[in-house]
């Protein structure tokens, strides 16, 4: 997965490539995490399964919101085109994946209306909103592109190695598919070009943001392994 953000040999290093590079460590430990081994293996309980399909749910409307004001700041009429075009896909597209799985748990809207956003799910909708509403566009690409990356890494990893029949396919398929691999081709893209137009500064900014959301990528599906919730 990695490979969509090379560039040709001789060609100046990028910053999805310098990005990915610093953070491959950490990629590898969501990859081996037991909620994705298990994933894998068709083992994972449904119960964690679930817990963590009700919090992508609303996970993906903040990240959604996220998109939509990345495309409000967006330099140029084709990025505002893209990044409003992946907020509606986000909603839209992915709610469909979730709703079959909602079918089938039996979880209406008001089982997910009532069900609280977990301390994971919270912190990392938080610091995206609060990244797109305070930051330069380049440093919102950056917190932005860990989520479509590394869930297309993570789909076509789980997709090489599933186990037939696999109860979870639908959801190797969508991460998996073609079309997710359009769209993160694309955010790859739109983030080098910004990065590209960045000072110095602005580009370190963009390191931290990628690893931020990086970091909470693991935690969001640690969370749901441990099925972890609100204390008090």
């Amino acid at each position: 997965m990695a490979s969509l953000g090379l560039a040709e040999a001789g060609a100046p290093v990028s910053f999805s490539q310098e990005a990915w590079a610093r953070n491959a460590a950490a990629y590898e430990t969501i990859r081996s995490m037991p909620f994705n081994a298990e994933l894998a293996a068709g083992t994972l309980p449904q119960g964690r399964f679930r817990h963590y399909i009700v919090q992508d749910a609303h996970y993906l409307i903040g990240f959604g919101r996220a998109l939509s004001l990345a495309a409000a700041k967006a330099p140029d009429p084709d990025a505002i085109v893209q990044f409003s075009r992946a907020a509606q896909e986000a909603i839209v597209v992915e709610r469909a994946l979730h709703g079959g799985f909602f079918r089938d748990y039996g979880i209406g809207p008001e089982t997910f209306a009532a069900t609280p956003l977990t301390p994971a799910c919270d912190h990392y909708v938080c610091y995206l909103l609060a990244t797109a509403y305070a930051d330069p566009f380049a440093v919102v690409c950056a917190a932005l592109l860990p989520c479509f990356w590394i869930y297309k890494a993570v789909g076509d990893d789980i997709f090489a190695r599933a186990a037939p029949g696999n109860p979870y396919r639908a959801w190797i398929d969508t991460y998996a598919g073609a079309d997710f691999a359009e769209a993160v081709a694309a955010m790859i893209a739109a983030t080098d070009r910004a990065a590209r137009d960045a000072s110095a500064a602005e580009r370190a900014r963009m390191h931290q943001a990628f690893t931020q959301a990086t970091r909470l990528e693991w935690q969001f599906w640690d969370s749901a392994y441990r099925d972890a919730a609100w204390s008090l």
